[in-house]
């Protein structure tokens, strides 16, 4: 079980069990906050009562469950020697929730002109690391006591390049809170650091002159930009809990031979690989509304996608990415697939490039350097393409911040002919854009610098790492596969017919797990026979939690027994016969039991009514 822990510095959660000794779980305590054995006492109430002592009785006895909230003090006679050592990074299963009150840092002041700024929470976790690399001392080199330093053994900093340069595989960029770390180093700790956004536009208010295209000053002309390869990234590396995941969004194309796109929901974690990382962890894949074919994507208005962002929401998620196919069949008997992109050709066109600028501006990362309360963007983009051993292979990727202010502010096009290349658009009377230069080599190895008409695309490109476990993880532990939306084209709807043959594949099978499954959640709150919008919240926290006891309790409600009724019926059979009535359901109360559905409309009406209250049909 987990137990929260408050502290003025934060919260963390620690792993118990319902045997341990209160002694041992102090233990823990000490250890995570860094305090020694005297330095904190823990009460059961805020209000410093219910003190926990170092005794033999074990958790249970002491009422302490899982997820309950205990609060540390740290004692007033304890000094700052007394800390302990903690340049240790907590692992990701620790990663504390922390109130906007908590997320400041000694390493990253906050200036007096930025806003007050709620960052996400694994920004406000890795600003509270120390971050440092630390290397054990050197036999060979290193010529001083056990308690000394020197330079072939002091801590690195998280943005040395050459210790990230020796890492197998070298890594290109530094992670983002390295780089801040960069900025807000030195004597005045960052005291003037600040991370500007780039704009190409016009700056409003200049009354010396005519607007454009009349008149234009070097006050509010906006400055010309000469693009760089970025040396950073917000995000380090993608994983797939699991290759289910990955392999029910490729059914689609094995079927139809069309391209797909979906939405990738998911959390952001501490990456442990690279110092100060990022990983966004991938639990699910939503395929919005979109009409495709083997050469193209287009993707329709989706009326479903802020429910479908409440719900992800509420299971502790959030749309972490977007993920599209690119594959060519080469033999359908065997499965393989054309390589289609790579080194030779191109990695992202400069339509994906635009996109994905265009998705990473739509999810701005919240950052307190910023006078504007924003820099850069933690949205990734996905590729699912062929591989050099015609297998599929999953590529990552990011824009730059510069490409985000190009897409934003609408000066890039697209190449017909190349898609490799980008344009950068020319001055119009509509609209000023500044002039776009990167730097390249000639053909006699000189840096010489170019215009950007046209732009080679890889000057604006991150890559990032994309991952499988070799232990699986599942947020969402059922079985058995709910249909996915907006697959109609196949065959495979949403409707109570899929959800009655969904629930008899599961007889054998927990409430919890039955439920535990994303498109199935989507699909009962977002019906339009009987949506569960403002009823299922209790079911959301059972899946999050893990917790079978309010599965079970959201089981026995009305809105359940409501729909086991609806299954029966549009099944033609009693519910005992689905499956699902038959592993312990709430029984359907005698108020709904005499209900009847509309032949016509599938309307539920009350008992002792003819006719139809939706269509006016009759019953019969």
């Amino acid at each position: 079980m987990i137990i929260r822990v408050q502290s003025p510095d934060g919260m963390r959660k620690i792993p118990s069990t319902k045997r341990e000794t209160a002694a041992a779980f102090l233990k823990k305590v000490a250890k995570e906050f860094g305090f020694n054995s005297n330095g904190f006492s823990v009460y059961l109430n805020r209000n410093k009562t219910g003190e926990i002592l170092s005794q033999n009785k074990t958790l249970s006895l002491l009422k302490i469950k899982h997820g309950d909230m205990l609060f540390l003090f740290p004692s007033t006679s304890s000094s700052s020697g007394e800390k302990m050592d903690t340049a240790t990074p907590h692992s990701s299963s620790s990663l504390p929730s922390l109130s906007s009150s908590s997320s400041s840092s000694s390493l990253i002041p906050r200036s007096s002109s930025a806003p007050q700024v709620q960052e996400d929470e694994i920004d406000q976790y890795l600003a509270k690391q120390d971050g440092k690399i630390y290397r054990n001392k050197d036999p060979q080199l290193c010529r001083h006591g056990a308690l000394g330093k020197c330079v072939h053994c002091v801590p690195l900093e998280p943005f040395d390049e050459d210790y990230l340069n020796h890492l197998d595989p070298p890594v290109k960029h530094m992670s983002f809170h390295a780089n801040l770390r960069k900025l807000t180093g030195g004597a005045d700790k960052g005291k003037f650091a600040a991370l500007e956004n780039i704009s190409c536009k016009i700056k409003s208010g200049c009354e010396g002159h005519p607007p454009w295209p009349d008149g234009i000053c070097t006050k509010c002309q906006p400055s010309a930009i000469t693009l760089n390869r970025q040396k950073y990234r917000h995000v380090d590396n993608i994983m797939f809990e699991n290759h289910t995941i990955a392999d029910r969004f490729l059914d689609f194309w094995r079927k139809t031979g069309s391209q797909r796109v979906g939405y990738l929901y998911g959390r952001y974690t501490e990456h442990k690989d690279i110092p100060l990382g990022i990983r966004a962890e991938v639990a699910a894949i939503y395929e919005p509304p979109q009409t495709a074919n083997q050469n193209s994507l287009e993707l329709l208005e989706d009326p479903k996608a802020a429910a479908v962002d409440e719900i992800a929401a509420k299971l502790g998620l959030c749309k972490v990415g977007w993920i599209f196919t690119d594959l060519l069949s080469e033999d359908t008997r065997i499965g393989t697939v054309r390589y289609l992109r790579n080194q030779d050709s191109y990695y992202l066109s400069a339509e994906e490039c635009i996109t994905s600028g265009y998705f990473q501006n739509q999810h701005p990362n919240p950052c307190r350097l910023s006078r504007d309360g924003f820099f850069g963007s933690k949205f990734v983009t996905v590729v699912a393409t062929g591989g050099p051993d015609n297998q599929v292979h999953f590529e990552g990727y990011q824009v730059s911040n510069q490409c985000m202010a190009l897409v934003r502010d609408e000066c890039l096009l697209p190449c017909k002919d190349a898609p490799e290349l980008g344009y950068a658009k020319e001055s119009s009377p509509e609209q000023y854009v500044p002039d776009v230069f990167f730097k390249d080599k000639d053909k006699f190895g000189n840096d010489v610098t170019f215009l950007a008409r046209p732009l080679p695309v890889e000057y604006l490109i991150i890559d990032i790492t994309t991952t499988f476990p070799k232990d699986p993880q599942y947020t969402f532990t059922s079985t058995q596969r709910f249909p996915i939306e907006n697959r109609d084209i196949l065959g495979e709807t949403q409707d109570f017919h899929s959800l009655a043959t969904y629930l008899s594949q599961c007889s054998s099978t927990s409430f919890l797990d039955i439920v535990s499954d994303f498109h199935l959640l989507l699909f009962l709150v977002t019906n339009e026979v009987m949506p569960l919008r403002d009823s299922i919240g209790l079911l959301l926290d059972a899946v999050k939690t893990s917790n079978e006891d309010l599965a079970q309790t959201w089981k026995k409600s009305e809105q359940w027994a409501t729909i086991e009724q609806l299954c029966s019926t549009v099944g033609g059979q009693p519910s005992s016969s689905l499956g699902y009535g038959a592993m312990g359901g709430a029984s359907v109360p005698a108020s709904s039991s005499a209900m009847w559905s509309c032949l016509h409309c599938t309307f539920m009406n009350q008992p002792g009514t003819e006719h139809c209250e939706m269509c006016s049909l009759p019953r019969s």
